[in-house]
Formats: structure tokens, sequence, C-alpha cells
């Protein structure tokens, strides 16, 4: 059954009923019968390694090191691979299905049942978990889900061992999700980024799957449907998500999985259509994507279960074949569980479920990467352009983005679909990374990004920090972007003209200074080991090229800064290329070319 011809479903239907129409349990045929041999396999072979192996505890003392010395990612670690633990079980039982793993399941629905609260300590006040404190944060959320679904599609094994145990699981889920949720006004409730769908998506699973009030569970599909619509308000025209092609997933996606559990939700379909495209509108090759702002992942690892649902529930041609090609690329037929450790926080075991729900249709799609030529967002004003084995995307915008990095005007190019001149992202989250003291971390300043430093001053962060569209055509954008400099920048206005033709990109950067205090620099970020020429940064196969009367060149290594989740990115080398103006003219125009 095709999710996209899903006309109506009454609310008042009971959850099972709502939840039969998109997946069917574990003892049904169709994991054995539909899904491929070597994917069953797979997802049976990774279970095997959690086969007896005891539960993770949570220990007090690492929940409290974000509070002691602003560490997040110990207790997320653990937390993490606990979850892909208990999801790794469940797929290998329902492929299986000969009750071989329901023992550990079993201890593992009793573990997280004993939990003091579900979530991570950067979304919390205490210094430890309190039971009376059941804050509903994205990854409480998140774990109820994956509680939920293992319900749901567990549950004849779950009564045959005791009648307990779902009655047990209905009541944490109660008292953990349901009840806060509907009764609080939490601010994500009118959020227009991915905490409103992230949350909203795992909410309504636990509402259609546990909840047995029926007077609650219609409020709380009110108030889901009231924030999803918040959401997709406030999205841009242009369908573009400010937080980077490394947060979609949780985004706009999100919103996609509130869309098929209430099938009778109505709301503006072309802009979800242009919501859903960003995913392939962002798309460079080669699984890399676009990764302005707070990217963790730089490939489309994230979307391989996601993007094909959405596309075939849209009815989106480009993005089915999209989400054949990823999945294709990543071997999801011949080893789908191999991406479980590349999964980010931990894989969503309903995401994974509902993808196999259409694995004919998936095996029968024809796979295509969207290698579009020219792409322009005029809300977030993106450009991006294609043209020969080069690709350019720059943005314009403002610095009070979501997840904002103040790089107004920056722009990033990859040559035969393999990173040049990059946009860093972020490293690992830690307390400083969403504190006062966000803009002292290195990659979110407009300094490690391919930007001008004028008169000494880098950008500054703020909605008024923001670039004008001077013009724009298929694969040039000219923006002024003096507005996301302080005053103490001393710019008037600076102009920066990025042009993609057949023979290379073309930069044209022409400023008119208030007066002259320091030289003008213009950084520029590599990945690339680049090289010194007369009039040139060599780059490989490729060039920076530039008039050496007017700019003296320096490069700078960098790769002591990188940590595990930027080396996991990009590797162990990054440089940063400066080009330092010669003239002290408050006048000038600068250009260069990259070929």
């Amino acid at each position: 059954m095709k999710l996209g011809l899903i006309i109506s479903v009454s609310l008042c239907l009971c959850a099972q009923t709502i939840s039969a129409q998109l997946l069917p349990k574990a003892d049904d045929t169709f994991w054995r019968d539909s899904i491929p041999v070597e994917m069953r396999q797979s997802y049976i072979e990774y279970g095997e390694q959690y086969l007896g192996k005891p539960w993770t505890t949570l220990p007090y003392s690492v929940f409290s090191q974000f509070r002691t010395n602003g560490n997040r990612v110990n207790y997320e670690g653990l937390n993490f691979e606990k979850r892909r633990h208990l999801a790794a079980l469940v797929m290998a039982e329902i492929m299986e299905g000969n009750g071989r793993f329901m023992t550990d399941i079993i201890d593992g629905m009793g573990s997280f049942c004993e939990e003091t609260w579900w979530g991570i300590p950067a979304h919390y006040g205490p210094s430890t978990p309190l039971a009376e404190d059941q804050t509903v944060d994205l990854f409480n959320a998140e774990t109820a889900n994956l509680i939920a679904w293992t319900r749901y599609m567990l549950q004849p094994e779950f009564d045959k061992f005791s009648p307990h145990l779902c009655l047990r699981i209905d009541q944490e889920i109660e008292r953990r999700i349901l009840q806060p949720a509907v009764e609080k006004d939490y601010w994500w409730k009118k959020a227009g980024m991915n905490w409103n769908p992230w949350i909203c998506s795992n909410w309504l699973a636990c509402v259609l799957i546990c909840e047995k009030d029926e007077a609650r569970k219609a409020e709380a599909i009110r108030q889901i449907k009231k924030s999803t619509q918040i959401f997709i308000d406030s999205y841009p025209e242009d369908g573009g998500c400010d937080e980077g092609a490394g947060y979609w997933d949780r985004a706009a996606a999100s919103m996609f999985e509130v869309l098929r559990l209430l099938p009778d939700f109505s709301s503006d379909s072309e802009k979800i259509r242009r919501m859903a495209s960003y995913a392939y509108k962002t798309y460079i090759g080669h699984d890399y994507c676009i990764s302005f702002a707070d990217a963790h992942e730089n490939k489309a690892i994230q979307q391989v279960n996601i993007v094909y649902p959405f596309g075939l529930f849209l009815g989106d041609k480009t993005m089915r074949e999209f989400g054949a090609y990823l999945g294709r690329q990543k071997h999801v037929l011949e080893n789908p569980a191999a991406l479980y450790d590349k999964s980010g926080n931990f894989p969503t075991l309903s995401r994974e479920l509902f993808f196999l729900r259409h694995i004919r249709d998936f095996i029968a799609e024809n796979p295509r990467e969207p290698l579009l030529k020219d792409v322009w967002l005029g809300n977030l004003q993106i450009m991006t352009a294609r043209r020969n084995n080069l690709y350019v995307a720059m943005k314009g915008g403002h610095n009070n983005e979501s997840h904002n990095h103040n790089d107004v005007g920056s722009f990033i190019v990859y040559a035969d679909n393999e990173p040049l001149f990059i946009d860093p992202g972020v490293g690992e989250y830690t307390s400083k990374t969403f504190s006062d003291e966000r803009y002292t971390i290195w990659t979110m300043q407009s300094g490690y990004h391919n930007l001008p430093q004028i008169n000494g001053t880098d950008q500054k962060d703020g909605r008024e920090y923001a670039a004008k569209v001077v013009s724009h055509k298929e694969g040039s954008l000219t923006l002024d972007i003096a507005g996301a400099y302080p005053t103490e920048a001393d710019v008037k206005s600076w102009k920066r003209t990025v042009s993609a033709m057949e023979s290379g990109i073309s930069v044209t950067e022409k400023y008119d200074l208030r007066a002259y205090h320091q030289p003008v620099r213009l950084m520029f970020m590599t990945i690339a080991k680049p090289e010194i020429q007369n009039g040139a940064i060599v780059l490989g196969q490729h060039r920076l090229k530039f008039d050496p009367s007017q700019l003296q060149p320096a490069i700078e290594d960098i790769s002591s800064l990188l940590d595990p989740l930027l080396q996991g990115m990009w590797g162990k080398q990054m440089y940063r290329i400066i080009l330092t103006m010669k003239s002290k003219k408050t006048k000038e125009t600068i250009q260069y070319s990259i070929q």
C-alpha cells in the first residue's frame, strides 16, 4: 500500500487500527517473505553481536559531567549505544521470527523502565536525573518512540512472557511522555526548528500505540497537529532549512513522520513538497551535501531510510530516485545494518520498518543521482550551480539563523564532487555550544569560513547582521555583505559576486570602506594541502588564481583544531588560506578564480 494514496482515517479509531494500516506486526509473514534474504541476514547478524550482552547502566557521575566540565558526549555515547543495542535486537527478532532474541529484548525493556529519565543532560536542568522531573526533550521522546514501536511489534511475545510487561511499558510512557507532553506548554510546541517535529513525531507514535485515555489522545493529536502546522507556517516559502542539510532529516523529514501517521492532516501540499525537495536541492554528489551551520555530517547517511518513503508519499519522482540512489550507494539491499554504526544518534527503529514496508517499490525504483544544474532558494538566499566538474554553493541570510554560524556571504566549492573549499561545520557539542560563549568556538566564527576579514574585524552574531541580495541569475549571485559586520569594520558596502562558468568559478570582491585601519584579508578553508605558486594556490589538480600584485598569500595548518567529530567528517588535515590585500585604498575591486 502506498502511503500517498491514503486519504483519511478517523481519529476515533483505536491506536492499534491506525498503526496496523502502516506496519504489520513482527509475527506477520511479510517480514520473512517480502524482505530479501541478504537484508534479513544482515539485520540478524548485527543483532547477534548483542546476544547475551549485559545492558548498559547509565552512571549519574557521567550524566553530571555536562554540568561539571561541559562534556556531553560521554553520556550520550553510553545512552545512544544502549538504544542501538535494543534496536538491533528488535530488528533481528523481526527478521528471524523464532524468539531467539526475546529474552535479551525483555531484559532490555526492564532496564529501560528502570532508567530515571530517558533524555540527555544537555537538555536537563538538574545535574542528575530525577524521577519527578520528566522533562520532554528530543531524546526521551526518541527513546519513547523506540520503546513504543518495540511494544507494538512484539506485543504477542511480551504477553506470552507476562501480561504485566506491556502494562508497565504503557505506564512508563504515560508518565514520561504522554502526560507531561500534553499538559505542559513547552517552548518547542511553537518552534520553527527541528525540536518541534522531532518531538511531535515521536510523541504521536506513543499516543497512537500506548494512549488509553481517549480524551487525552484527542487533545494530544490536536496539539500535535497545531504544533506541526506552526512548524510548516514558520518555514520559508522556498522550503529551505536554515539549520542546514545535516538537520533536514530531523526537521522536514520528522514532519513527514507526523503526516504519514495522521493521513487526515491538511496543510499546504506545495510548500511541503518544497520542504522535502531541499534534501536533493542541497545535494552535491558522491554522498556529499551542503554543510552550512551546525552540520554534524557532510554526507547523506542519515537520509537513506527516509528520503525514499518521503518521495513515495509525495509522488516526487526525483526524490524517489534519489532515495533509491542513496540506498544502492549504501548497499542497503545487501548489508543495511552496517549503517547502524553510522546513524548519528542511534538507529530509528520505526524509520527502518516503514522503509522496509516499501522495499519492493524501492527495489523496482530507478536509482538516479540528482545532480541539479542550478538552485535558488530565495528566502534563505542560497544559490548552487554546477558547471563541468565544479560545484559552488553560496549563502546570504543573517547571523541569527537556527544553529547559526557567522557565515553570511560564504561559499563552498567542490571539484569532481569532492571537497575543495569547505565550510568546516561543527565539532562535538559541549556546554559552550549553546551558551553565551558560542561564538568563542572557532567553527562559529567568520574568520574560519570563506569570507573577508575587514579592518581586522570578523562578522557579528545577531539578526541585524545580514546580507542584501544585489542580483541573482542562474549561476551567479551578488550579495552586499557589509551589513554582516559590526561598526568597527568601517565598511559601507562589500559586494561579493560568485559566478559559475564553464571555465571555472569567478569571484569579484568590490568594497567601499569608510576608513582603512588594517589590511583586508580573504579567508579560504580547505582540506586539500595547498601550495603557493606565483599568482596561484595549487590544490591538487585545481587552482585558486589571483593577482599577486594585489594579494599576498599565506597558508596556516589548522589541523590541530580538529576534534574527533570533525576528523570523521573531513579527515585529519585542514588548512586556512589567507590572501592579504596589499592596497590601503578604501575603494577597491579584487577578482580571482577557482579552476
